[in-house]
């Protein structure tokens, strides 16, 4: 019979593996990402932001090849999701610079974005509690890409020195039109997770 202390080695182990560990790493990208965009370090802010927010996918795909799907995993790998894009729209819309960008971010805009995240999580913490089905859907991931390409638009235009003026149209244009995207995207998909709730709660789930 395992003793306690190879129990508790055990625990550790399987707790900390590797596709954890990633998860951790994400995290400590994240801080790291949102202190350069405090110190205004925005091309190593957006470089950061794509190696934590691209790589969120290696996590779920080491931990379903090699059987190492956690209690903890699940609930660490959404959190660092929340916490990547989640700050860094809410570190960007700090930034003097973006306020002054006509249409561009505000805000509003991302109380509901933290909105949005705050109601599918509750949502699905009640719902799975009840042993209903409560999984990502498609309207969800890509909301999450959207919002994906909108906080790296954004980070590209203020690396431009004085980005008023400096920064090229297209570019202006392309964060002008993924920031709108990507929350129009998610009022869609939280409005999408609300009916599927609704529906499981009036069946009895």
């Amino acid at each position: 019979m395992p003793s306690r202390a190879d129990r508790a080695r055990h625990l550790w182990a399987s707790a900390f593996n590797l596709p954890n560990q990633l998860t951790f790493l994400r995290l400590i990208l994240a801080v790291v990402m949102f202190c350069l965009i405090t110190w205004e370090w925005y091309l190593a802010s957006f470089v950061l932001f794509v190696i934590a927010a691209g790589t969120d996918w290696l996590d779920g795909y080491f931990a379903r090849k090699y059987g190492q799907v956690t209690t903890l995993g699940r609930i660490l790998d959404p959190f660092a999701d929340k916490v990547i894009v989640c700050g860094t729209f809410i570190f960007l819309a700090a930034v003097p610079a973006m306020n002054a960008v006509k249409l561009g971010l505000r805000p509003w805009m991302v109380v509901v974005l933290v909105g949005r995240e705050l109601l599918v999580t509750a949502l699905r913490s009640f719902l799975e509690d009840q042993g209903a089905d409560f999984s990502a859907k498609m309207s969800g991931k890509l909301k999450m890409v959207f919002q994906c390409v909108a906080a790296g638009a954004c980070l590209v235009y203020l690396d431009y020195p004085n980005p008023a003026t400096a920064a090229p149209d297209w570019v202006r244009w392309t964060m002008i039109v993924s920031i709108w995207v990507a929350v129009l995207s998610t009022i869609y998909s939280g409005l999408i997770y609300l009916v599927v709730a609704g529906r499981l709660v009036r069946s009895g789930a």
